[in-house]
């Protein structure tokens, strides 16, 4: 006899939507409404999906603790560490013994600017940055001229760039490390660190850069450029929060005093335990950055032309901060003329950006890096940062384009200086009473 599988008897069940209260959460107007278009890059990047895919196993099956040598779960996370150091390593053309784990940019520049100079403070006392470092840089160096060091900050010229033979003159017998930056985080202007890298050598004195808004989207090799440290940020290039790394050379070798003490990981320069997952997350992250570099830049460079063209065709009086030439693409800072900064990004509530004061959101003063370029406090006072990215779209440019133009139109009607401008007043000649 022929088997037949019994008939299933098949019920309308009704599909009950939960409520916010059963989820745990409240939905808000905000979260129902349209998402602003992203534009913020400089800030932070989205997680590239396939980082996601490749953080999922370490974070249900593979839980162990890297550092556990005894058992499977602690070899498998070693192993994935480890896998993810060779990326890093590869992305800037170091050896992955160089790799040091840290929690992002942050802990990497504090660790370079401080652990250098207080490890070398008995013979060696002089550290030099420049003026338009990130607040982590600039900070780090305050601390040390509290514990006695001298600092200097270097001057930029007008285009953002500094000048290497004042550099070179800066350098004395007592300086232990020079730490400039390779690409601006509100600017984006790209230093020269190949000749930053060959005078610091040839005066044989540490030289580091802050390349969080580098590694990933230019080229780098450490080798090359002779940087003797660096950092890099795992979501300033698709990966997660959370995660960074310092490269410290090996030959000629880099002491550094550590800032955290504890289980002596990481070379005993951080120690603490490594979060595989997040290791895991921005290796993959670096990845893919070595693989689609030259397939994002070509793609961003053409994005932000399209940006900076469609805006500039359509409104007058815009000033691109920061040397054109020597810039990445992917960060464009723009002054509009007569008009604030602040008001823009309100007007323009549904565009993600920052102005150039982004970095020190919390006081309406204008942006220290802007000012030290010798922008007019008014211009520095107007710029916006745009941000593009490797999930920008052109759609995306066209409506951020179109949205500027109309409110900065709007703004300047509303101005009184703008309308002595058109009346050919020039505003530098008029002496403003205080009352």
């Amino acid at each position: 006899p022929t088997l037949r599988a019994s008939p299933v008897e098949t019920t309308t069940q009704k599909l009950v939507t939960p409520s916010h209260e059963l989820l745990g959460f409240e939905e808000t107007a905000v979260k129902r409404a349209h998402r602003p278009i992203y534009l913020d890059m400089q800030a932070t990047t989205p997680t590239d999906p396939r980082v996601l895919d490749a953080m999922m196993p370490y974070l249900t099956q593979q839980y162990g603790n890297p550092h556990s040598r005894t058992h499977a779960y602690g070899w498998e996370a070693e192993k994935a560490v480890e896998q993810a150091r060779a990326y890093v390593a590869e992305l800037i053309g170091a050896d992955p013994k160089e790799i040091i784990f840290t929690s992002g940019a942050t802990e990497s520049n504090n660790m370079s600017v401080k652990g250098v100079a207080r490890f070398y403070k008995s013979s060696k006392n002089h550290v030099i940055t420049t003026q338009i470092e990130h607040k982590c840089v600039l900070d780090s160096c305050r601390v040390l001229a509290e514990e006695n060091f001298d600092v200097t900050y270097l001057p930029v010229q007008k285009s953002g760039i500094i000048n290497l033979k004042q550099l070179e003159e800066t350098i004395r017998p007592e300086t232990s490390i020079v730490s400039i930056m390779t690409v601006n985080n509100e600017i984006g202007v790209i230093q020269p660190i190949e000749e930053i890298g060959q005078i610091c050598r040839s005066k044989k004195v540490f030289f580091h850069t802050d390349a969080a808004q580098a590694v990933g989207k230019i080229p780098i090799d450490v080798n090359k450029m002779k940087v003797d440290l660096m950092s890099i940020s795992g979501h300033k290039i698709y990966g997660p929060k959370g995660i960074g790394a310092l490269y410290v050379r090996r030959k000629p070798r880099v002491r550094l005093e550590a800032l955290q003490s504890g289980g002596g990981q990481e070379r005993g320069l951080r120690s603490g335990t490594v979060p595989t997952p997040l290791v895991v997350g921005f290796g993959e992250a670096c990845r893919i950055a070595k693989e689609e570099m030259e397939y994002d830049s070509e793609r961003i460079k053409r994005l932000s032309k399209r940006l900076v063209e469609g805006i500039t065709s359509k409104v007058q009086n815009v000033v691109r901060n920061g040397d054109v030439n020597l810039t990445y693409p992917g960060c464009v800072n723009l002054s509009f003329a007569y008009i604030e900064g602040e008001s823009l990004l309100m007007a323009l509530k549904d565009v993600a950006l920052s102005s150039g004061s982004a970095c020190t959101s919390a006081s309406l003063e204008p942006s220290y890096v802007l000012k030290a370029l010798g922008a007019e406090e008014d211009m520095a006072h107007s710029s916006i940062r745009f941000g593009i990215g490797r999930f920008t779209t052109e759609e995306e440019i066209d409506l951020v384009v179109n949205r500027v133009v109309q409110h900065v139109d709007k703004l300047r009607e509303m101005s009184p200086l703008w309308e002595m401008v058109q009346e050919g007043i020039d505003l530098k000649s008029i002496q403003w009473s205080q009352h």
